[in-house]
């Protein structure tokens, strides 16, 4: 059995140690509040371009939006250029973010041909001048999300630590994968060893956490300080509560039914679509409500009607429906 343990990040201390990575188009703020209610003890936002925010893209403030129930909360920035990011850090500070997170592992193409996210990984020097005059920009504390390395050849993890705890860095995530894995393959959790006997910052270890026992051998394997949780959370908020749950009695919880699995799924809905209106309310929970399903009985025929639901009345009754026969 494990132990929950709490995490100091800087001068912001998180309840306990399990933390809600920062993924694109999946850690809105609904979702970042369902995530709390099951006792994350650090949500992260969506990532946001710094030049976005410089050239003050519409877009780029629902991603900054920050719900007072949240906290604590981090903000991911990326982008290539220290004095831009350092320079918005200075700028959003006062917003009610707790922690500010320098992205230097989102392996997209367009992110990367833009010398931005895991390109980072490549030149060292440049990450550490991003960390550097952004710890200094601001008061709040800084920390980077790094990958193992860009691709086998070039597994720089250790290095990129040390550089971010030199350069003021008050944490640092390692996601097991290279750039060249995406999100394929199995995670190497040895990288995360390597980091965390490296630097005496807090380590968060990040890569295929799915269940409490994937924390506990993480754990074991890697002394790491705190876990973060991706794609384990996907459709599945409950993971925070199971995983607390287990290390406070030793018990597992049941994966919820299908009745409670709906209910947290209309809710979910029913909060995307006061934040984000209608049109794009229910075109982003079709997404939501495909990882919500997976699993369950009939899954896969209800996930192709999912994605005919123009509105939450018809997927209200979709679910409805499918519950009826389901219980």
């Amino acid at each position: 059995m494990g132990t929950i343990k709490t995490l100091k990040i800087g001068n912001v201390t998180l309840e306990n140690n399990l933390i809600l990575a920062p993924m694109a188009g999946v850690t809105d703020l609904p979702f970042r509040l369902l995530c709390k209610e099951q006792g994350a003890g650090l949500l992260c936002m969506e990532m946001v371009s710094a030049k976005a925010i410089l050239y003050k893209n519409k877009n780029t403030e629902e991603l900054l939006t920050v719900d007072s129930r949240e906290h604590p909360v981090s903000l991911q920035l990326f982008g290539s250029d220290p004095d831009i990011i350092s320079e918005i850090a200075k700028q959003i500070e006062e917003r009610p973010f707790d922690i500010l997170d320098i992205n230097m592992g989102c392996p997209v193409p367009k992110v990367v041909n833009n010398g931005d996210g895991s390109a980072l990984m490549k030149n060292p020097r440049l990450a550490g001048e991003i960390i550097e005059k952004t710890a200094r920009a601001i008061g709040k504390p800084v920390t980077v999300k790094i990958r193992k390395g860009f691709d086998e050849e070039h597994v720089n993890a250790v290095e990129l630590a040390h550089i971010a705890q030199e350069s003021g860095a008050a944490a640092v995530a390692v996601h097991g994968r290279t750039r060249e894995q995406f999100y394929s393959g199995k995670a190497d959790w040895d990288i995360i060893r390597q980091v965390k006997e490296a630097v005496s910052i807090p380590v968060i270890g990040n890569g295929d956490l799915l269940t409490a026992e994937d924390v506990i051998a993480m754990e074991k394997q890697t002394g790491c300080d705190g876990f973060m949780i991706a794609r384990g959370a996907e459709g599945n908020p409950w993971i925070f509560n199971q995983i607390l749950h287990y290390f406070k009695t030793g018990e597992y919880l049941p994966k919820p039914d299908f009745a409670e699995m709906t209910e947290m799924l209309l809710r979910h809905a029913r909060m995307q679509l006061e934040f984000k209106g209608e049109y794009t309310g229910i075109r982003e929970i079709r997404k939501h409500a495909a990882w919500y399903t997976a699993g369950y009985k009939n899954s896969s025929k209800l996930r192709g009607r999912i994605n005919e639901v123009e509105n939450y009345e018809q997927l209200e009754a979709l679910f409805r429906e499918v519950l009826s026969y389901n219980s």
